[in-house]
């Protein structure tokens, strides 16, 4: 055995059901010193970010009626990259021994030699339930319980599965026909109550509640899948335990066959804000039935697409903007050197103080370095950003655009000192121009640039191609410019870009962003009245009301 055999090692590890939040300490220490990561199909995207930039990411969830990744494969993949020398994390949904088909993985490693280690999960077996507000045991209704997967529903006895008090079912969305007529057929009653979470344990969790009766009728339209099934009387307890939060859920009426949606599951995840929740009815949500093209930063957060999410979108993001350090460093470092030269600093994004403070750090300074230098902010995020370097800005705009900070503010700036790190290239000029005429001295330095991706996401292609968008968000012009020249690749036929947009809501976090879709679409259909995203949010939501 070589050196780099002895050094490589394959930890196959349990990612939990989905939020990053439910993964344990030791997994989420290893995903983030891992050199390759081999996932399955149901690894929620968000882990994917905890893994180092450099990190080799591999695809190899099997997935039901596609193409997909053989076992033979993936276990030649795990073996290759640890005789490499790398620390290969091996990533399951939920707990890596619970339906994970890590027998014939361990049983390659241990055949070549390669040095593995398990590293548990919380199963969506026991997570899905709990965060449904579902207990699987009770002193009176259930004294015990079985998980099972309905994968091969012909191979299980369900002659012995029909008496056992709660049933947890695994992999059953598609054959939910087939495991009711099967408890029924061996004496279990139709009003046993039944519950299905989908998506337990991200901010996609729905909630379907009914009897084995009518749950089959009442669900046959909905994708079930990826879902956990709980039967028995214990589902009914759920009324009693769950907590007063403001969170949907749909319950279907065992007389009516009506759906509505009430506010009973556990997972704060899909939290929904008060002032939203009371602008729309209670069914259905807002934004349901809509696929929403998020257009946004590489590496950005996802949380405005949760939210999104929580108020029944189908949302596919698309990355039209990278952002990295500028071409040189000299112009922000020199002016970092003569901090004490200035009267104000401008930071007009999060990008900005983000590479602002990272090049004070770089310097070997910190905040104390401002002191006598104050600090005025474009927008709630850049001061909120500000606030994590333990800093208040000194003046924020009402409106949270830069135009507004000329227009407000706070002292005369004739023979003022202004230092405005920014985008290197393609940022708008008139900030600068409106300060310069109340006199002030305004010394530019380039903090970050930002430029187009390379690609287009097959997930984002495929939707466009096909028509299948209702809504397309921007949070910035460049993102407009950046989105066109993108889909310039896909839809070259079309010299108009408004051709392949028609009857695609374009919705707009505020008036620049606006001008720049009037610009290129010739249009805008929704506009933020707050340019935040919340208030981007809340625009979608009256918008899809009044559809």
């Amino acid at each position: 055995m070589t050196k780099t055999q002895e050094n490589g090692k394959v930890y196959l590890v349990g990612a939990g059901p989905g939020d990053v939040a439910y993964l344990t300490v030791k997994a989420y220490n290893l995903l983030a010193a891992a050199q390759v990561l081999v996932y399955d199909a149901l690894v929620d995207a968000q882990l994917l970010q905890c893994v180092p930039s450099d990190c080799l990411k591999l695809d190899v969830g099997k997935r039901g009626g596609k193409p997909s990744t053989t076992q033979a494969e993936i276990n030649k993949l795990l073996v290759k990259h640890c005789q490499h020398g790398k620390q290969v994390v091996r990533l399951k949904s939920g707990d890596p021994l619970i339906f994970g088909r890590c027998t014939s993985e361990i049983e390659a490693l241990k055949a070549s030699g390669c040095d593995f280690e398990l590293v548990p999960g919380i199963s969506s077996a026991l997570a899905a339930p709990l965060l449904a507000g579902i207990p699987l045991t009770d002193p009176v209704l259930s004294r015990t319980f079985a998980v099972l997967t309905a994968h091969e529903p012909e191979v299980l006895d369900w002659e012995a599965l029909s008496r056992l008090e709660t049933l947890v079912i695994l992999m059953g969305g598609q054959h939910l026909p087939e495991i009711v007529h099967q408890l029924v057929r061996h004496g279990r009653s139709h009003l046993t109550p039944i519950a299905i979470i989908r998506w337990a344990g991200t901010p996609r969790q729905q909630i379907w509640t009914a009897q084995l009766g009518n749950i089959v009728k009442q669900t046959t339209e909905l994708s079930l899948s990826p879902a956990v099934i709980v039967i028995g009387e214990v589902v009914g307890l759920r009324k009693y335990l769950q907590p007063e939060n403001i969170y949907l859920d749909e319950i279907i009426s065992q007389e009516s066959g009506e759906r509505h949606f009430q506010v009973p599951a556990v997972n704060a995840s899909i939290f929904i804000p008060k002032p939203m929740l009371s602008n729309f009815p209670s069914s259905p949500l807002p934004l349901s039935g809509k696929t929403i093209l998020v257009t946004r930063s590489v590496g950005q957060s996802s949380q405005f697409s949760d939210r999104l999410i929580a108020l029944g979108a189908t949302v596919i993001e698309m990355p039209t903007l990278e952002i990295g350090p500028p071409s040189s460093w000299e112009a922000l470092d020199n002016a970092i050197a003569h901090l004490s030269d200035f009267d104000w600093l401008i930071l007009t994004s999060t990008n900005a103080v983000d590479y602002f403070f990272e090049r004070l750090n770089a310097q070997g300074k910190d905040s104390r370095a401002l002191a006598g230098v104050k600090i005025a902010v474009v927008g709630e995020k850049t001061a909120h950003c500000l606030k994590q370097h333990s800093l208040q800005p000194d003046f924020i705009p009402p409106n949270f655009i830069a135009d507004s900070l000329v227009e407000n503010f706070p002292e005369d700036l004739h023979g003022k000192k202004v230092l405005f790190p920014r985008v290197e290239s393609g940022g708008r000029e008139i900030l600068v121009k409106e300060l310069t005429l109340k006199g002030a001295k305004v010394i530019e330095v380039a903090a970050y640039q930002s430029c187009c991706p390379t690609n287009i996401p097959p997930e984002a292609q495929l939707a466009l191609q096909n028509r299948k968008i209702d809504v397309i968000t921007f949070a910035s012009s460049k993102t407009v410019q950046f989105f066109c020249q993108l889909t310039d690749k896909i839809f070259s036929n079309d010299s108009d870009p408004s051709q392949f947009l028609e009857g695609v809501c374009i919705a707009s976090i505020g008036p620049q962003t606006s001008k720049t879709c009037h610009f290129l679409f010739r249009r805008v259909d929704v506009e933020a009245q707050e340019y935040t995203l919340d208030g981007l949010t809340q625009a979608l939501i009256t918008w899809a009301t009044n559809y």
